[in-house]
């Protein structure tokens, strides 16, 4: 899998440590409101389209980078739909790594779906109530942010966060 430079370039000072990322997930859906998933190579799961954040990169525009070198697509973010933090993760080579992830909600505009790069073993259009199930729990959160019918982006507040009202709404926001 292709890291990018500007993370080699950290890698080289601390190593395989934590490092705090920004990451996109595209919630490809097609006409039939049939989400594409992709069996990645590193972990033999299926997952969202998703990807890093490169440096000056708009979150949208990675979202569109992302669908097109992982699965040949051209797709339209059209909307933000949550903003949270994924698990933290350890990649096969010891990296530690943990995402502040931002959620799109998107539609094909051309191409097929296809296994595009060596992140992927396979790729493929999923009902939405007929999902793998090795689909990890935040996948699920992304998704169902995606398909719920809000203009607003959804996101999570714990109520153990200092200063957090106890009747917040948890789960969405502007």
């Amino acid at each position: 899998m292709p890291v990018p430079e500007f993370v080699r370039e950290l890698r080289a000072h601390i190593g395989h440590g934590p490092l705090w990322m920004s990451g996109v997930t595209a919630v490809i859906l097609d006409g039939e409101g049939r989400v594409l998933l992709t069996h990645r190579s590193d972990n033999r799961r299926w997952a969202l389209v998703a990807g890093i954040v490169e440096p000056g990169e708009e979150p949208a525009d990675a979202a569109v980078r992302e669908a097109w070198e992982e699965v040949g697509l051209r797709i339209l973010p059209e909307r933000l739909a949550g903003v949270g933090v994924d698990p933290p993760a350890v990649y096969p080579n010891g990296d530690q790594v943990q995402y502040l992830n931002l959620t799109f909600r998107c539609r094909v505009l051309s191409g097929e779906a296809r296994v595009n790069d060596d992140e992927s073993l396979a790729v493929g259009w999923f009902a939405v109530d007929a999902l793998p199930d090795d689909l990890g729990a935040h996948q699920r959160r992304h998704l169902a942010w995606a398909l719920a019918d809000e203009e607003r982006a959804q996101f999570s507040l714990t109520a153990s966060t200092p200063g957090a009202a106890d009747d917040h709404d948890a789960g969405s926001g502007a």
